[in-house]
């Protein structure tokens, strides 16, 4: 199986469909992937039982030196970044001290990239600390995973490795009050002998009810980029991505396809 694992703290720049020139954040281990959900599409590969190993993060301070290093050297040069952006190899507000971080990189975008904007891909799943729903409320482009309507789907697609209950999670997204831009990727297929479809009419939508209630800024609405884990799996085609982003504008939220 295919796996896209970053090997460095900082990373790039790269041109990412989404962000533009995105320099990346890894705040979790660079030979594997640390995640609390288990998704069939991701890029990372599948989330393994690592109870019984020692899991070293990069440190706050290294983090700093490094970011200040690689900013000054891309200020002025066409790979100056449009975002800088956390993801990596997994769930990065993982972090103990995802908080402060974002802190650090407030502080030093301000100083060396000021055009720049601040970018987090998360599942939300930590949404229950305060500290990082705070963090996340700080960010330009705070990020969420949504990729469906109901739990059953979510639980398919996502396969949350702790306790997930969907209207607790829409929830705190309710919280952010319009800030934050919700991500979706939409995809066919089967996994574990269940069929996985998140593009059915019952689908989409309990999908937009949920949006209704949450009230993005904006949804990013996607579909397959890398090999999955998962070996059975349909990547969407652009007119159908359309199709569903047409009904999110008609709600009166912006939408963007990336196919």
């Amino acid at each position: 199986m295919p796996v896209f694992l970053f090997d460095d703290l900082i990373f790039g720049p790269v041109k990412s469909r989404r962000l533009g020139v995105s320099l990346g954040i890894n705040l979790l281990p660079t030979h594997s992937k640390l995640c609390s959900f288990n998704c069939v599409y991701c890029e990372c590969g599948w989330t393994k039982n690592r109870s019984s190993l020692k899991i070293k993060l990069p440190n706050r301070d290294d983090f700093k030196l490094l970011l200040v290093e690689k900013l000054k050297a891309l200020k002025g040069t066409p790979l100056e970044p449009d975002s800088i952006t956390f993801a990596g190899n997994g769930e990065p507000t993982l972090h103990p001290h995802f908080a402060e971080i974002i802190n650090d990189t407030i502080e030093l975008r301000n100083a060396f990239a000021p055009k720049a904007k601040i970018s987090v891909l998360s599942n939300g799943s930590m949404l229950n600390k305060q500290s990082v729903f705070e963090a996340l409320h700080k960010v330009d482009n705070n990020i969420l995973k949504l990729d469906g309507g109901t739990e059953e789907v979510i639980r398919n697609i996502n396969m949350p490795l702790k306790a997930f209950r969907l209207s607790e999670y829409i929830d705190q997204l309710k919280r952010f009050d319009g800030n934050l831009i919700i991500q979706s990727l939409f995809l066919r297929g089967t996994n574990n002998n269940k069929i996985i479809d998140n593009t059915t009419d019952f689908e989409i939508g309990a999908w937009l009810e949920k949006l209704q209630l949450i009230r993005p800024k904006s949804v990013m609405v996607y579909a397959i980029e890398r090999d999955t884990p998962a070996a059975n799996l349909v990547k969407i085609s652009e007119e159908e991505l359309e199709a569903i982003a047409q009904k999110v504008t008609a709600m009166g939220i912006d939408a963007s396809v990336f196919a």
